[in-house]
């Protein structure tokens, strides 16, 4: 079903068509010009205000420049570059994501993951545009978190209540890498720490913040939860676990098929997505602005 969601004023020009994907999660807009949405301020409000209630918006055929692309993230917030994946030299914080014929298969996106967790301030959120795509397979998934959250059992919400968890990018990235390098990046990322449930800084939400860059739950070793060795070791590990395969659960997703010049932008603050690695050999090449986010609490 397709909706339209009027700007406040009736009288302004600009209205936006609104398809719902999934029930809990993503809408494709229709009648939206994001070039025009990167300079008007009524328009990138009401782009604003979808976002936070569909949590990723995708749009197609929006043939705008890599200037544009960079001042619409740019609406959101100050943009952020990444310390592996290359990025555009003539626009920092846009970053590439080509896989392409001369480089080797990299799995480092096909896993369930919130941007940038290792950070201690992780990204708010992305605009990323699809520059080419095979003729079939490479999709993306995105998983409203906070539905995960809701649905929890409600002795499992008590009990990792106020537990945090730590994240790496030594652990994701860095496996990959020699030790020397490794270890740099280690030095440069130190591992950051987050609550287990963190809460939406603008809607409220409450939302289940652990993800494949997440390596152990930091405080869970107390008389509360551990009788005996096995309780900590592997019961920590075995809840963690659990936790972080409540974003496979096909209830909370959504699955966007890309074509060129479609977009997608996501709430990283409550969400997590999966890049389908199903393509090889063909080529997939995307750009991404990511957009500095807030420390999470």
């Amino acid at each position: 079903m397709t909706t339209v969601s009027p700007l406040e004023d009736s009288t302004l020009r600009w209205s936006i068509g609104v398809t719902p994907l999934a029930c809990t999660i993503g809408a494709e807009l229709s009648g939206v010009d994001l070039a025009a949405a990167a300079h008007d301020d009524d328009l990138f409000a009401e782009l604003r205000a979808l976002l936070l209630e569909y949590k990723v918006l995708f749009v197609r055929d929006q043939d705008i420049s890599r200037a544009d692309h960079v001042a619409l993230a740019r609406r959101f917030g100050e943009l952020e570059d990444h310390p592996v994946a290359g990025s555009d030299p003539d626009h920092p914080g846009l970053v590439r994501i080509y896989k392409d014929l001369d480089s080797a298969p990299e799995h480092y996106e096909n896993a369930y993951h919130c941007d940038a967790t290792w950070r201690q301030h992780p990204p708010m959120g992305s605009v990323l545009r699809c520059v080419e795509t095979p003729p079939v397979g490479g999709d993306t998934i995105w998983v409203n978190m906070a539905e995960a959250y809701r649905r929890l059992p409600e002795h499992v919400k008590d009990r990792i209540q106020g537990l945090r968890a730590r994240h790496s990018i030594e652990a994701s990235f860095g496996a990959a890498m020699p030790a020397e390098r490794r270890h740099e990046l280690a030095q440069r990322f130190p591992d950051a720490e987050h609550p287990v449930v963190r809460t939406h800084p603008e809607t409220g939400e409450q939302i289940l913040f652990v993800n494949s860059f997440t390596t152990h739950l930091v405080n869970y070793h107390t008389p509360e939860n551990v009788r005996f060795g096995f309780d900590y070791a592997p019961g920590a590990a075995e809840l963690l676990h659990y936790l972080m395969r409540q974003a496979s659960v096909p209830e909370f997703q959504v699955r966007w098929r890309w074509t060129p010049n479609s977009f997608a932008i996501w709430d990283n603050r409550c969400t997590q997505h999966y890049a389908v690695q199903d393509y090889w050999p063909a080529v997939r090449k995307m750009e991404r602005a990511g957009i500095i986010g807030d420390l999470p609490y």
